[in-house]
């Protein structure tokens, strides 16, 4: 059983930047977070492996960052030059269960609550 808690959304402006968290309890050998806009499928933005190999959407590439402190059981995943675009609900999941695209919400047994980012214009 893994537990997931997320933390650090909010409302910035476009070419902001925040930095979600989310506190891992439990192990996975991948942790991803996933966003889902109003009206959207759930997709995925970056994973990390537990040999911090990241893995990101085209999306997130070149400006997101995620990371995993191993020390404080959390992954964090830094988020620069924020669009409108980029606003949406953001999850922390853990668990994967597939082998097909690391990427695929539905590979992802565990999941927290979210936090909700907007950018605004």
């Amino acid at each position: 059983q893994v537990r997931l808690v997320e933390s650090g959304g909010g409302s910035v402006q476009a070419g902001g930047s925040l930095r979600l968290s989310c506190a891992v309890s439990g192990y996975s050998h991948y942790m991803g977070w996933f966003r889902q806009a109003p009206g959207q499928k759930r997709e995925g933005v970056a994973v990390i492996s537990a040999d911090n190999s990241p893995f990101y959407a085209d999306p997130a590439k070149g400006r997101f960052t995620i990371a995993w402190d191993n020390s404080k059981n959390t992954v964090y995943m830094q988020m620069n030059r924020l669009k409108p675009e980029d606003t949406a609900m953001y999850y922390c999941a853990a668990g994967r269960i597939g082998s097909r695209n690391i990427l695929d919400p539905d590979e992802y047994t565990y999941w927290g609550q979210g936090t909700q980012v907007t950018v605004s214009s």
